[in-house]
């Protein structure tokens, strides 16, 4: 028996578990200390009484024979949660038909297991810094990885180079992108002349573009996209990613949905054109057997006209959240992005500290908690991210906490 050594490779323990253990430790010395957490980007809020209906009657349909239901036919969801998402899609003005979407058990699957249907040999281009995942189930693969530099310089928006990205010492052309809008974790949110750069650049170099959208809900500017596919010729290079944990509290419920446009296709080694949308389903049909009916009802509630009023009274809490916090930075002169039309809030660490550095400081002097940027990605060590996700009389006495402390 051999172990795939590709996971030696990574950190040996998840960002968020060695936060966790840090906490604990702190916790366990401090028991007294009321910890205010902002790191982790989980909701606080509970999720919509309609969605809850929802659940439940799905649940009771479970109980009778008559509408009893097992196995979903086609393993890409039920037709009228996905019809809903097209619906959800149509009310920004973009047009995603319910075939071309895939229901599944959050972004965070999706965005590791997409990965499958494409050969190791592939070369990544990944933002930095970056959602871990995207690195992390790559690097399982054995896959080559390159790097474009989102800094302050830039607003933490990377546009494609036309010159290519080094690897080792060559000039490459990555063939898998990966694209995150409003970006986890610097909130900075890509304009339709930027989304077009990255996709005139796949299409020169026949590359894909995996999107992740999962916080598009908390766009404000009409200007700005919230799906690519907002973009002309978007369809054939892109798929997206979108999720309702942080939309519509879906952490602990575990729903999203993927869509691979049927105009996006390839060309197998044999010269026949493969359909993406054909091997994902193939990859599914073997490895997964869909989201549960009550979650699928739950979710198809959260897009009637009451669902989304009543889920965008939750987003309207995290926006004043975000803010709070916002305004804090602001009159402590502390650098930042997002805020605005993101949940996560990403600024420059005081006291000339590096992320971590600043991690224990602020846990141990003020018992505030965020996530080091170093986590994130090399772009991210002087940076750190908090979140909009708290309670609000918790995001309020964390600012005053902060406020006292940096001054």
């Amino acid at each position: 028996m051999k172990v795939n050594e590709n996971y030696l490779k990574l950190e040996k323990n998840y960002l968020f578990i060695r936060i966790a253990e840090k906490i604990k430790a702190f916790q366990a010395q401090n028991p007294d200390k009321k910890i205010i957490r902002m790191g982790i980007g989980d909701v606080t809020q509970p999720l919509a009484p309609i969605v809850v209906e929802a659940m439940k009657k799905a649940a009771d349909e479970l109980a009778v024979k008559e509408t009893f239901r097992g196995y979903e036919d086609s393993g890409a969801g039920y037709d009228f949660l996905r019809q809903a998402v097209s619906d959800y899609y149509k009310s920004f003005g973009t047009d995603v038909p319910a075939s071309d979407i895939r229901i599944n058990d959050g972004a965070k699957s999706d965005c590791g297991n997409l990965v499958d249907i494409f050969d190791d040999s592939n070369i990544i281009l990944i933002t930095d810094p970056a959602y871990p995942v995207y690195v992390d189930s790559n690097l399982m693969n054995g896959r080559q990885i390159v790097y474009a530099d989102s800094s302050e310089e830039n607003g933490f928006s990377a546009l494609p180079s036309p010159d290519g990205y080094e690897l080792g010492r060559k000039k490459v052309f990555p063939d898998i992108i990966y694209l995150c809008s409003p970006n986890n974790p610097t909130g900075a949110v890509y304009t339709k002349a930027q989304l077009a750069e990255w996709i005139a650049y796949a299409k020169a170099h026949d590359a894909v573009i995996l999107f992740d959208a999962a916080y598009e809900a908390f766009i404000k500017d009409e200007n700005l996209p919230r799906s690519i596919y907002q973009l002309e010729g978007a369809k054939e290079v892109a798929i997206e990613l979108c999720s309702l944990s942080k939309t519509a509290g879906f952490t602990g419920v575990r729903c999203g949905y993927t869509v691979i446009p049927a105009e996006l296709k390839t060309i197998a080694s044999d010269g026949t054109e493969v359909s993406l949308a054909q091997l994902w389903n193939r990859r599914e049909g073997s490895k997964f057997n869909g989201v549960s009916y009550p979650v699928q009802r739950a979710a198809e509630a959260v897009f009637t006209p009451e669902g989304q009023k009543q889920v965008r009274e939750s987003i309207l809490y995290y926006q004043e959240n975000a803010r709070i916090i916002s305004e804090t930075l602001t009159e402590l002169h502390i650098p930042f992005t997002g805020g605005i039309n993101s949940p996560y809030i990403w600024f420059k660490c005081p006291f000339g500290l590096d992320s971590w550095s600043f991690f224990d400081k602020m846990l141990h002097e003020i018992a505030v908690v965020g996530t080091p940027g170093a986590g994130f990605g090399k772009n991210g060590v002087n940076w750190f991210r908090l979140t909009a996700f708290g309670d609000r009389n918790d995001t309020t006495e964390a600012m005053q906490r902060l406020k006292s402390w940096v001054k």
